[in-house]
């Protein structure tokens, strides 16, 4: 993908979670994500920060005591505080603005919203299919990247392969199945990840081969 075809998948995902967010009963706000710790609220909360300057951002993690997660963390939690109908409005907001967090590519907004909507809808049992190509994108950032997911260090010795993509990351046992279940993988959604996962790889997951489910991650 190209630098316009990646802010065009960021766009379309930004004004599909906007209509999720919409959607959600005040139940569903206070369901837990896959994100160890957060709520559907904090998911959202945290993706209407991908535009956050460096000012705020190194403001956080002063007070996160130089603590890059913590300070992700902290953040959403104190975004969160925000009524929920500001989430749908601010997340369209976003939409065209072509603005990224200091220090990142385009690529790191749009595994966000990739991910994350996973995050949100998954737990709730809402259908969520995500755009193929774009998926693809980034599931190869984030296998090429080490910071925040380690995911060669955590697979090593597993060949991913993607059953509607052209997309084989690693050698070793196999693990197969949709390139969204395949992303939540990389990212350390291991547990959600590997029920539509399959193959010798899988089994081996299931089993706590891994090295650490990153769940904890909120990035």
């Amino acid at each position: 993908m190209d630098v316009a075809d990646v802010w065009q998948a960021i766009d379309t995902e930004r004004s599909r979670l906007a209509d999720l967010c919409e959607d959600l009963s005040p139940r569903e706000w206070t369901t837990p994500s896959l994100c160890d710790g957060w709520r559907a609220r904090e998911v959202a909360a945290h993706l209407t920060q991908a535009h956050m300057g460096l000012w705020p951002a190194t403001v956080g993690i002063v007070r996160a005591g130089g603590s890059f997660d913590r300070m992700i963390r902290d953040s959403a939690v104190r975004q969160a505080a925000l009524p929920v109908e500001e989430y749908p409005r601010r997340l369209r907001a976003m939409v065209g603005f072509r603005r990224t967090a200091p220090f990142i590519s385009p690529m790191e907004p749009l595994i966000d919203v990739l991910v994350h909507g996973q995050d949100i809808a998954v737990p709730l049992g809402r259908p969520w299919p995500v755009p193929v190509d774009a998926a693809t994108a980034a599931a190869r950032r984030v296998w090429a990247t080490g910071f925040p997911f380690h995911a060669r260090r955590r697979l090593a010795g597993l060949r991913l392969r993607a059953t509607d993509a052209d997309l084989v990351l690693g050698s070793g046992a196999t693990v197969e199945g949709p390139v969204g279940a395949l992303l939540l993988l990389l990212t350390g959604r291991t547990t959600a990840a590997l029920e539509r996962l399959s193959g010798d790889g899988a089994h081996e997951l299931a089993a706590g081969r891994t090295r650490h489910d990153d769940t904890r991650r909120t990035t």
